[in-house]
């Protein structure tokens, strides 16, 4: 390794290959008198971070912070300590060639002078001046070369942390209200409904059944970066699109079920999803939850975010809800969500402030038992029974048919294999069932969730021509709604 304060930093580093600048192998003291420099730069190298670099003994001490500075003080945040850098760095911001050290984006995130308060081996403590970060900070040693920053001061004034859960806003079925202007409209998407935290340039993503399935979509880790320091938590669908450009749910199923980690690769270079984003409920320290959907609709907007793998869905306020239906249909979308233009974000509520208006007759059913397949299908299921909670008691269902078309081969197996685990010997339904039911039956535990096209109710509330659609992973039993 080379001799010298700048040793380590200039033997990682090409001169002419990479614009950083290389000054000589010395130590610039600072001026008596004046307070020492601080820069935060934003890197967008092999995994996004903050390096946080202190003027110190002629040089800039330098930290890599993956989830950049806390802004609370009952966060500590990892802190690597990488290798002095000279003072010019403070000005540098561009792009690190691919091959190089560090190679990747870097930008000036924050810049300042700092007063140092202590600085020992295993404790710096510092008072920052700048732009956007201000404050006492106290970094210190663990194991390593990892330390920890911690800041010292509350949190600045009006500053809400990040809600760690909420439950989403869920929509009434029904009709197109008045065009009164009261109304905005947003296409209904064929997708899996999350929830997506962002914070340190890291997503994680909920399911509306609140599992975390950040794992099984690894395409959002770039939007998180894309995010870079802005902390929000967002609403929306994730998509799988067909080949004619048109949300498919059929192609979504494959996505939904992959667990492992190969599986997940493979079925995400085979079937990649995007994120369709609708709704902010929190961004940068304030809650937009008790804002109108006007205000929270211009906060997203204003985020200017958009991408190959995401986008912000169209909101329309000024064309009257009938003909954005019509539209919705002639692009072979599910529908139109109708949003009432004054209605604050109900976290957890199925609000008739939000209404969907489905172009097909598609509901979401809990399978209760199955009956025994015939010919080719003998040893497997010949048809699901279906159900809805009941109103009284959500551990006993309402029956409202049966369903033996629409199956894949890949998803009878799934279900068979899933059903075998849930088999019990008494029925789930409440009532007897309709005659024209096989008696052949296995019960099954009420838990698993599909969708099912049909062409129309009968008068006591059953579905005719039901046709599977697939299993909805993402949803869970107790939140199936009968749907008039």
């Amino acid at each position: 390794m080379t001799a010298g304060p700048l040793g380590s930093y200039r033997e990682k580093r090409r001169p002419g290959r990479t614009p950083e600048p290389i000054p000589d192998n010395v130590a610039v003291p600072t001026k008596r008198g004046r307070r020492p420099t601080f820069v935060i730069q934003e890197h967008h190298a092999s995994s996004l971070h903050w390096d946080f670099r202190l003027e110190h003994d002629g040089v800039l001490a330098s930290w890599a912070l993956p989830k950049g500075l806390p802004v609370f003080p009952d966060a500590n945040h990892l802190a690597v300590q990488v290798e002095d850098h000279p003072l010019e760095y403070g000005k540098f911001s561009g792009t690190i060639p691919k091959g190089e050290y560090g190679a990747g984006k870097v930008s000036i995130w924050d810049r300042g002078r700092y007063d140092c308060e202590k600085w020992r081996p295993r404790e710096i403590m510092v008072v920052l001046h700048g732009k956007r970060a201000k404050g006492r900070y106290v970094l210190f040693p663990t194991k390593g070369n990892n330390w920890m920053i911690h800041r010292m001061d509350p949190a600045p004034e009006g500053v809400e942390p990040l809600p760690s859960r909420i439950q989403p806003m869920l929509a009434t079925a029904g009709q197109l209200p008045p065009d009164d202007g009261d109304w905005a409209y947003e296409f209904k998407w064929d997708g899996m409904r999350v929830l997506i935290w962002i914070d340190g340039g890291r997503p994680r993503a909920v399911s509306r059944n609140d599992k975390d399935v950040t794992d099984s979509f690894p395409e959002l880790r770039a939007f998180g970066e894309a995010m870079g320091s802005r902390q929000a938590l967002l609403d929306g669908e994730l998509v799988v699109l067909g080949a004619d450009g048109k949300p498919s749910f059929a192609r979504l199923q494959h996505r939904m079920h992959a667990s492992s980690p190969a599986s997940v690769r493979n079925a995400a270079a085979s079937n990649p999803v995007s994120l369709v984003i609708f709704d902010l409920l929190h961004l940068d320290g304030t809650s937009l939850i008790g804002l109108d959907y006007d205000h929270r609709r211009t906060a997203l907007e204003d985020l200017d975010i958009g991408a190959s793998g995401w986008a912000i869905t169209p909101s329309f306020t000024s064309d009257d809800g009938r003909r954005v239906f019509r539209t919705a249909v002639d692009l072979g979308m599910e529908g139109v969500v109708a949003k009432r233009r004054t209605s604050t974000y109900q976290a957890g509520r199925r609000s008739r402030d939000w209404i969907k208006v489905k172009n097909q007759h598609m509901r979401e059913v809990v399978i209760g038992g199955f009956t025994e397949g015939n010919g080719s299908r003998r040893g497997d299921f010949g048809a699901l029974l279906l159900g809805v909670p009941s109103s009284t008691e959500h551990r006993r269902l309402t029956f409202v048919g049966k369903v033996g078309t629409g199956f894949s081969d890949r998803s009878r197996a799934e279900i068979a294999s899933d059903l075998k685990r849930m088999v019990r010997g008494t029925s789930p339904f409440d009532g007897r069932l309709p005659t024209a039911v096989d008696k052949a039956v296995t019960w099954v535990t009420p838990k698993l969730v599909g969708e099912v096209r049909y062409s129309e109710l009968t008068s006591d509330g059953h579905l005719r021509h039901p046709v599977w659609r697939g299993l909805r992973a993402d949803k869970a039993a107790r939140d199936v709604r009968r749907e008039s």
